[in-house]
């Protein structure tokens, strides 16, 4: 398949490595040319601008940081109006069903070219590894067409068919949402648990074993408890965007975002203290100042594999 590929950052460079690897006819481009050396030496082509990136593909593929930089490429840029009628375009960006709508009203509607919205989930090791989790909004024939290059990026069992247009964005900042509202209660939680001389590793293996488990407690949470890892490969700048996106969403659709407002606050303080290319889990500091520690594990945990808690 010929694809063009534009946005080669923490995630888009490890995409678009796989669909290389996979046989695609792969052309790149990024605003950084550097970015794109692994991927030439793979035998990828390079394009100088977005729309020589889109020019006679059956396949753009967008991986980019924010609504904006989409609406730059695909209407500024040029891309929306190079890609042949027929042609489909996949935009993986976390962004907004009214971006990628003034995009098609403007240019695709009358060139006829199809469009899913598909945004990812697992981090850039989920990208490296191609394990990626999948979100499609579009047509199911659409959907259907791009499989062969979904599926070279990520896991063939969590590429999901979300609904029409749009659902895939909805459903990617409704998953961001949650993620970061529970990363502020699981440091909430810790904080108290430390201040109180609980062994943060009991803690979270009391957790686990209750009905408070969660994926993010067991493995998200876990690289700052073994590693000290705040994930700098997802700056704090993009995710108070996500956060601003979400809840901009919620006062559209007319749902109150109180608890969010408030996770949102205290994203925006963390990226005022620790600076925009901070790692996303970084609001984990503030908690760990007011606790007067690190969360770190000292000691493995020793409640019994059965044992059950219940809240």
């Amino acid at each position: 398949m010929r694809i063009g590929f534009i946005g080669l950052g923490n995630m888009g460079r490890h995409m678009a490595r796989h669909l290389i690897q996979a046989g695609h006819q792969v052309t790149v481009h990024d605003i950084r040319p550097e970015s794109a050396a692994e991927h030439l030496a793979l035998g990828a082509a390079w394009a100088d601008t977005p729309a020589a990136c889109a020019g006679g593909v059956e396949l753009l593929v967008t991986s980019l940081p924010t609504p904006r930089v989409v609406e730059d490429v695909l209407l500024r840029g040029g891309a929306a109006a190079a890609l042949a009628p027929g042609a489909l375009w996949i935009d993986m960006s976390t962004s907004t069903p009214a971006v990628a709508g003034r995009i098609a009203a403007e240019v695709l509607d009358a060139r006829k070219v199809r469009r899913l919205d598909a945004p990812v989930c697992g981090m850039s090791h989920g990208a490296d590894s191609g394990t990626l989790q999948i979100f499609v909004g579009g047509a199911e024939d659409d959907f259907r067409a791009a499989l062969p290059a979904l599926e070279a990026m990520g896991d063939p069992q969590r590429i999901l068919h979300v609904g029409p247009l749009g659902a895939g964005y909805t459903v990617k900042l409704l998953l961001n949402l949650l993620w970061f509202s529970k990363l502020v209660a699981t440091s909430e939680v810790f904080a108290m648990g430390a201040k109180a001389g609980v062994d943060l590793g009991l803690l979270r293996d009391s957790l686990l074993k209750s009905s408070a488990a969660s994926y993010f407690l067991e493995h998200d949470f876990l690289r700052i408890l073994t590693e000290g890892d705040y994930d700098d490969s997802f700056a704090m700048v993009l995710a108070c965007k996500d956060l601003g996106l979400a809840i901009d969403l919620g006062r559209d659709l007319g749902v109150p975002t109180e608890l969010s407002a408030v996770v949102e606050q205290i994203f925006r303080r963390s990226r005022t203290e620790h600076g925009d290319l901070a790692g996303e889990m970084s609001p984990v500091r503030l908690y760990e100042a007011l606790a007067g520690q690190e969360f770190r594990l000292a000691l493995q945990a020793t409640v019994p594999l059965d044992a059950t808690l219940a809240v």
